[in-house]
């Protein structure tokens, strides 16, 4: 057995996760933080709570970069260069390995999710950013080494990204590119029906709402932002040639004659496949919120 926990931007969950991949036990706390010193201490109070006898290692999921049991960086909590495994151990002396969310998302997948069976995998995940898993023969790409897919530029001076660069994929591909465009087409086109879904405000799923009513502008919009999906996912199947990538996120909640299946079509349109080789299959990703926590509790098998 295995302890999994999965920090978040307002919560952290922690799960006893079986050899199986079930998930025997959880538990849930508000994000509190004040300081590494009490939010190792608070991760391992979590873990004794969901402990059971056999325990072998604790991982951990954050968002953010890693190395070793160090956090190099998080992005949504104040801590640079923390030795999380060493004050966790201070309460709770079990091995701890550390991922970032994306990282932990692959790995759950990899093993009990869309990428079962599978030696090269990667998980793409469309939420606030692009985040990206990568899993290459079976071992995790991960620590200092893990992807920044989102990163990468699919549009030459373009859009200015938090990053400091201009143009990249997760400018135009995270939900929040697809409310940048969902703006602008509602902008463009007062008598569309985006005005009437969003009048409590755009989300990343205002678009596909009023595409599947059949909005003329919203399906443009639907369009537009495949386009760019694809763009960056085929530069990613090119490089990588992975058997399966898997899309995950809110976003990847659309419906699929929307999102999924023209994504299918214009990668293999631009994928180095239509040569002949390996054909990347590209799948919905099955775990949702589970994979964090079961992909902390299974880094050491992907180490």
């Amino acid at each position: 057995m295995y302890i999994g926990i999965d920090v978040g931007g307002t919560n952290l969950k922690a799960g006893l996760v079986a050899d199986s991949g079930e998930i025997l036990k959880t538990k849930r706390v508000p994000l509190d933080f004040q300081g590494p010193e009490q939010f190792a201490e608070t991760l391992a109070g979590l873990a004794k709570e969901v402990a059971a006898d056999g325990v072998k290692s604790v991982g951990i999921g954050l968002p953010g970069a890693v190395d070793g049991g160090k956090i190099v960086y998080t992005t949504n909590i104040p801590m640079e260069d923390v030795d999380l495994e060493g004050l966790f151990r201070k309460h709770l002396d079990l091995p701890v390995l550390l991922g970032n969310d994306a990282d932990c998302a692959a790995v759950g997948e990899y093993f009990c999710g869309a990428g079962r069976g599978s030696r090269d995998f990667v998980i793409v995940t469309l939420g606030t950013g692009v985040g990206a898993g990568l899993i290459l023969d079976g071992k995790l790409r991960g620590g200092p080494a893990s992807s920044e897919a989102g990163h990468m530029v699919v549009c030459k001076d373009g859009e200015p990204c938090n990053c400091g660069r201009k143009g990249c994929w997760e400018r135009y591909a995270s939900a929040t590119g697809l409310i940048m465009l969902t703006k602008r087409a509602m902008e463009q086109h007062p008598e569309s029906a985006l005005h009437e879904l969003a009048k409590d405000g755009v989300e990343g799923r205002t678009a596909f709402q009023a595409a599947e009513a059949g909005d003329e502008t919203a399906l443009a919009v639907c369009r537009e932002y495949v386009d760019y999906l694809a763009n960056g996912l085929s530069s990613l199947v090119n490089i990588i040639r992975p058997e399966i990538v898997a899309i995950g996120g809110g976003v990847a909640a659309a419906p699929a004659d929307l999102l999924l299946e023209p994504l299918r079509e214009a990668v293999a349109r631009e994928s180095y496949s239509r040569h002949g080789g390996r054909v990347t299959r590209i799948l919905p990703a099955e775990l949702g919120n589970d994979a964090g926590i079961i992909g902390a509790a299974f880094l050491s098998r992907v180490q």
